[in-house]
């Protein structure tokens, strides 16, 4: 049973992807986007009604570069716009480390079950309820953990997790093991997050919103405006459209972790209560929705990531991958959320 299914109905079964397994996939001739399609049991995308539409949502002065993909979940029919261009993730990763960390949890490399005491020098910038509170509350387990760094989007859950697991480099080597090659995961939020806003090395005093705006704020405007290019323009901590339509489409079929975790995951990432303005505006109502934003600071005007990736299922069933990117935006927030709203909003017009 797809996880996307039993996260939504626990009783329910689907027949799904097994006679699609062998079917061949057709690269059809196209200049931008590119997509593949497959023999389908359910209605082919509207590639052409996509192309107008991402290309109108593309066009206005202020978006900044837009990543568009939609892949169906039967078929593996996929669309991508900027498809093979780099993005930044922000909290997008966390989703991927979430993955990995119940895929070690299964391997017996760690149990959910593990506690963490954790020092001041574990703590990490702002987005961090944990960090905020501590030391009010100092010990977690690894499942709490999880659960943080996926639901909540904590940053400190996230870097403590990762550093049990092997670090970054041990999770983009799982990551290209699982041929996903076009996402990668190089550096601990307390890294990202100082580097990009051309700040010094995280200090514990920063781990509070206010402490963190205090300490961005004597960064000299000149500085934070090469930082901020430097961060659009790295390669790492970044995924292509391409690349993260992958990772979703295999860890909707359990192929990133067995059934039990891929439930987990996907349940954890229905359950956010971020974001809502994004891919869950474009929905239908009834919808289920399992997904993970991403959203970097406001530099000078500029938003160096504004995402939104997932999967959801429409009412009568068929289920989709969707990410939607934004880097280099100048819209304000509200603008922002609208881009990723009107994209989905086309997909599901695609989808028919």
């Amino acid at each position: 049973m797809p996880p996307l299914e039993e996260a939504r109905r626990p009783m329910a079964t689907l027949s799904r992807r097994a006679l699609l397994a062998a079917a061949p996939a057709a690269t059809l001739a196209a200049c931008q986007p590119a997509m593949r399609t497959t023999v389908s049991t359910t209605p082919k995308l509207d590639i052409e009604g996509m192309n107008r539409a991402i290309a109108r949502l593309a066009g206005p002065r202020g978006v900044g570069a837009l990543g568009v993909g939609l892949a169906n979940l039967e078929s593996g029919e996929s669309y991508t716009f900027n498809g093979e261009r780099r993005f930044p993730m922000q909290s997008v990763f966390k989703a991927l480390l979430g993955a990995y960390a119940l895929s070690e949890a299964e391997a017996g490399r760690i149990r959910l079950t593990d506690t963490f005491d954790l020092d001041k020098q574990d703590l990490s910038a702002p987005w961090s309820p944990i960090g905020a509170a501590w030391p009010a509350r100092r010990t977690f387990t690894t499942d709490e953990l999880l659960a943080a760094a996926v639901v909540d989007s904590d940053n400190t859950a996230a870097d403590v997790l990762m550093k049990r697991i092997g670090g970054p480099g041990a999770l983009s080597a799982w990551l290209e093991a699982k041929h996903i090659p076009e996402v990668r995961v190089d550096r601990y939020e307390r890294e990202i997050q100082p580097e990009a806003h051309g700040m010094a090395s995280f200090r514990p005093e920063w781990r509070t919103d206010a402490g963190f705006s205090a300490a961005e704020a004597a960064v000299p405007a000149a500085a934070r405006a090469a930082a901020l290019r430097n961060y659009m323009s790295d390669p790492r901590d970044t995924a292509t459209p391409t690349g993260m339509l992958e990772f979703l489409k295999k860890l909707d079929a359990s192929e990133l972790t067995g059934q039990a975790s891929t439930r987990r995951l996907v349940t954890l990432m229905s359950q956010t209560p971020r974001a809502g303005n994004r891919i869950r505006a474009g929905l239908p109502k009834d919808a289920f929705l399992a997904h993970k934003p991403g959203t970097a600071g406001v530099v000078d005007g500029v938003s160096s990531a504004h995402n939104d990736v997932g999967v959801f299922r429409l009412a009568d069933r068929r289920s989709y991958a969707i990410c939607v990117f934004v880097s280099g935006s100048t819209l304000d927030e509200a603008g922002r959320d609208r881009v990723i709203a009107d994209a989905t909003r086309a997909a599901v017009r695609a989808v028919g």
